[in-house]
């Protein structure tokens, strides 16, 4: 038997936390990291689960739920399991991610409708 502790994870804690673009660019243009999104999405997943469910290498998902953690796009939590054994688990933590190119400024807006909270970055191009 297992629950998640939901006070102990990663994410937003305020509307105005803004986000790294960069990293979130680079996480959705990976394809491990997007195979990752899509399988948190409904449930909570370990490292373990992710490298089955995404067909993956163990030390491939680490590297990837770290990446996406970094740029804000899933969330850690603690499973506690009655056995003591205790396990990372990790949940998208987002609904959408809006990207606008306007004047060599790229907007990155990702929005959570279960927290009410929304993120947003933004840097400019530069012109090569």
């Amino acid at each position: 038997m297992s629950a998640t502790n939901a006070t102990t994870k990663r994410g937003w804690s305020t509307a105005d936390h803004s986000v790294d673009a960069q990293a979130v660019l680079a996480a959705l243009d990976d394809d491990a990291c997007r195979a990752i999104l899509e399988a948190t999405s409904e449930e909570s997943l370990t490292a373990t689960e992710l490298s089955e469910q995404c067909d993956i290498p163990m030390s491939t998902a680490y590297r990837k739920v770290e990446k996406l953690t970094d740029a804000d796009l899933v969330e850690e939590r603690v499973r506690i399991n009655t056995s003591g054994k205790h396990a990372t688990e990790y949940h998208k933590c987002f609904d959408d991610v809006h990207i606008s190119f306007d004047d060599g400024t790229v907007e990155i807006e990702i929005t959570n409708s279960d927290a009410d909270t929304d993120a947003s970055a933004q840097f400019a191009v530069a012109d090569d």
